[in-house]
């Protein structure tokens, strides 16, 4: 084979592998104006952690609206992924310690199997920050600890999202609700 016809074998693979490369991205521009790719999408605002096989990730509080607080003594939601790649752990508790009176769990406790991920993400929060110590502004930053029976304990700090923009398809947590006094403790 001669040099000029190697060339030009050369250059034809080139070409080839140039338009394989540019297929995807002409696809994308038929979607017209509805395309995913034109529509705003928000950066990954929340934080991560890993420990062993357990990853955590996009871990963020639901603040209130812009400019208000959610005032001391109400509920705040947890939002969070966990993705195990190791063997089965359980997450069996998570603090908030200055920020909520106790945090609660789905069933107590929430099993991440080996090679999976749990979405703790809405659109309505699975973990409830409850009986907040002190008010929560968007914004601010909440320590939490996440504790698991295998893994142990996991430190983070996490940011408190503001319920605007794409946060507003999350609900807030739940108001407290008010325990009624047992016959007992009421005398009856």
């Amino acid at each position: 084979m001669s040099r000029s016809s190697r060339r030009g074998v050369a250059r034809r693979r080139l070409l080839i592998a140039a338009a394989a490369a540019l297929i995807p991205l002409v696809a994308g521009c038929e979607a017209g104006t509805v395309s995913p790719s034109l529509q705003w999408h928000p950066p990954t605002n929340g934080r991560g952690a890993k420990v062993g096989h357990i990853t955590i990730s996009n871990a963020f509080v639901l603040g209130p609206r812009v400019g208000k607080v959610i005032r001391r003594g109400q509920n705040a939601g947890l939002f969070l992924a966990i993705t195990n790649t190791g063997k089965a752990d359980r997450l069996i508790g998570i603090s908030a310690p200055g920020l909520a009176s106790s945090v609660l769990l789905p069933g107590g406790h929430v099993t991440i199997n080996r090679n999976h991920s749990v979405l703790l993400t809405g659109p309505r929060p699975k973990l409830i920050l409850q009986d907040l110590l002190r008010p929560l502004a968007g914004g601010s930053v909440a320590a939490i600890s996440l504790v698991f029976a295998k893994a142990g304990i996991v430190p983070m700090r996490v940011q408190v999202m503001p319920w605007s923009q794409y946060y507003t398809t999350l609900s807030p947590a739940p108001a407290p609700t008010k325990a009624s006094p047992s016959p007992s403790a009421s005398g009856g």
